[in-house]
């Protein structure tokens, strides 16, 4: 596990190398063990390629740049590649040598065999950047889920590629200008995925994608990853639930090969508990799990992870956070995220790996199950919103929202039954984009309008993903694709990866595997969520494991009490970010109507969580960025 950055030259550059290093430096707690860079000067123009490494991996002879045995060819390489065993052997059957037991050669002497399209034969978490100096190419390659980020930016003078947007940011100039469909994007989601970033003409590499750059030329395309498919022949329900849980079983094996110790997440939720299970059952020592509980009881549910715990008898270590922990970190946390962030778990997820990088370097978590096997309360919203809409007339149902709004408005920050049946009215939608407003946690399209200056909004952003393959559909195979593209790329993982990463911990996740993608794919939706049962095919396959009725209680997931601390230790923080000087300044929002959002949830007349902590946490970020 790594950072890597690099950029092309077409001018002399005399300070290459001190470049590179300083780039690197900036994200030295992605890979705090080793430093490693490559640097080339060729006749039209000059290169450099950095990493910072988490030894995981071949701890002796791991490090990179790792060259070809010609010295043509180099790479930096960030990430995990599962199934490298089982491609070295194959390569080694070819006549192939290896002078090192890593990963990272493997995908080079791959490359060397096969060219780009050998990229789509690796099972992992990656993004890396080989150098061809046969040809004068740069290619750059992102993995099939996106756990791993990758940025990058073409300027007149060449290109540059990173981990992380501080690398480029800070090396530019000048600082870019905000991305106007970015930021409409970011307060209607609460955050921004793949292919924007915050900054004009800096972007963010698409999951399952890479780029191919000319060096002489300075151009370059974005090419999507030959993947091929896993095909199931599943005959009946039964088999499906058996080959259920030998490929979960697979994942975690090939997700827990490691030279250092190794635990996993324990929320005592379905997925963290079956993955734990999984590593218990295939592990000759006890396991180290790792869970978080809270002193507000609402949002504490620490006593499911103890359950479990003594389940598989794991030597757990249980860490009880308080308000204080978490304020204390909000700064460090909402900042590393490098643009507008507002997933408000990321400070939870944050203390649980950096408790837990005190025992362990590598963390299992539960990461993607909802995904893959159908686990989201959302995924009924199809049954529902078809249902609503051919009883109620859409008249009657506009007249009724306002209404209805403030009969289940809350005051306080529950995030209950009214909290959630609120969403989903607010949701209904009746040309069939009810999905990408169940996912806009953040803003709708009308208060967008409203909030922000006429010259940042831009109307209908999401139309990027609507009109591509992401088309308007009823299924649970198309909700849970849209999650892949949009809240599992540019959320979940971000976070995930931001936030241990800080922490210099690295996170895997063996749902989060194309395998098991491609066969829930090719089941029948009925098998995912069987009447109200979610996750029905993963529960069948591992309930004999757990106390009966086990894994159908309800699971909160890392909420944080965000709602209670913008009244209290963070209100004076958020009142500077409604004076009216300060904003008529930025000229992005309506003050009138943005500051009554902000005060009706101070004086605690309407709850507005999610909305006030998506403006909180732009707010930060753009004071940080252009103000500090």
């Amino acid at each position: 596990m790594c950072g890597i950055n690099g950029f092309l030259a077409l001018n002399k550059v005399e300070n290459l190398s001190e470049q590179l290093t300083a780039m690197n430096n900036f994200i030295i707690h992605r890979g705090p063990d080793a430093n490693g860079e490559f640097v080339a000067i060729e006749y039209q123009y000059s290169i450099a390629m950095g990493m910072r490494r988490l030894s995981i991996i071949d701890l002796n002879t791991g490090n990179q740049p790792i060259y070809s045995e010609d010295l043509s060819k180099v790479i930096v390489f960030n990430g995990e590649i599962y199934n490298y065993q089982i491609l070295k052997n194959q390569l080694i059957n070819q006549g192939c040598v290896f002078k090192t037991n890593s990963d990272t050669e493997v995908i080079l002497k791959l490359y060397e065999k096969e060219g780009v399209r050998s990229f789509g034969k690796l099972d992992g978490m990656f993004a890396f950047s080989i150098y061809d100096k046969t040809i004068g190419k740069v290619y750059i390659a992102r993995d099939f889920f996106g756990e791993k980020p990758l940025y990058y930016s073409q300027t007149k003078d060449g290109f540059i590629w990173a981990s992380e947007l501080k690398s480029i940011i800070r090396t530019l100039n000048n600082k870019p200008e905000i991305d106007t469909t970015a930021l409409t994007m970011y307060f209607q989601l609460t955050y921004i995925p793949a292919p924007h970033t915050i900054y004009e003409g800096i972007h963010k590499l698409e999951a399952n994608h890479y780029i191919e750059i000319d060096c002489v030329e300075n151009s370059y395309k974005v090419l999507e990853l030959v993947e091929s498919t896993s095909k199931f022949m599943i005959q009946s329900k039964k088999e499906a639930i058996k080959v259920t849980n030998e490929l979960v079983q697979k994942s975690v094996a090939s997700r827990s090969i490691s030279d250092v110790p190794l635990g996993t997440f324990l929320s005592g939720g379905v997925d963290s508990s079956i993955v734990s299970l999984c590593l218990a059952q295939q592990q000759e020592q006890k396991i180290d799990t790792f869970s978080i509980g809270f002193d507000k009881k609402s949002f504490d549910e620490s006593d499911k992870s103890r359950l479990v715990s003594k389940l598989i008898n794991s030597n757990h270590h249980e860490f009880i956070i308080s308000e204080k922990d978490l304020t204390a970190n909000i700064d460090e946390i909402i900042l590393n995220f490098d643009e507008p962030f507002a997933d408000s778990s990321a400070l939870a997820t944050y203390l649980v790996s950096k408790k837990t990088k005190d025992y362990v370097k590598v963390a299992l978590t539960g990461d993607g199950g909802d995904e893959v096997f159908g686990g989201y309360n959302k995924y009924y919203m199809g049954k529902l919103n078809q249902k609503y809409t051919s009883l109620i007339p859409k008249r009657l149902h506009e007249n009724g929202l306002s209404f209805v709004n403030k009969l289940l408005a809350s005051r306080e920050d529950s995030r209950g039954l009214k909290f959630k049946a609120n969403r989903l009215l607010q949701s209904i939608n009746y040309e069939g984009d009810f999905y990408y407003n169940i996912i806009s946690l953040g803003f709708n399209e009308s208060e967008l309008k409203d909030i922000l200056q006429p010259n940042v909004y831009m109307p209908a952003v999401l139309n990027y993903y609507k009109n591509s393959t992401l088309a308007k559909s009823n299924t649970i195979g198309n909700f849970r694709a849209i999650d892949k593209k949009l809240s599992l790329e540019g959320d979940m993982l971000v976070k995930v990866d931001r936030t241990s990463m800080l922490a210099s911990l690295e996170c895997r996740a063996p749902f989060l595997n194309k395998e098991l993608w491609d066969f829930t794919n090719q089941l029948p939706d009925s098998y995912l969520i069987n009447g109200w049962d979610k996750k029905h095919i993963l529960k069948e396959a591992f309930k004999e494991y757990f106390p009966n009725d086990f894994l159908n209680k309800s699971k909160k997931g890392f909420g944080v009490p965000v709602g209670d601390w913008l009244r209290s230790d963070l209100r004076s923080e958020l009142l500077s970010y409604i004076d009216e000087a300060f904003i008529n300044k930025q000229n992005i929002f309506q003050f009138d109507i943005v500051s009554k959002i902000v005060e009706d949830h101070l004086n605690l007349k309407k709850d507005n969580t999610f909305r006030v902590w998506t403006y909180y946490c732009f707010q930060k970020w753009y004071k940080n960025t252009y103000e500090a």
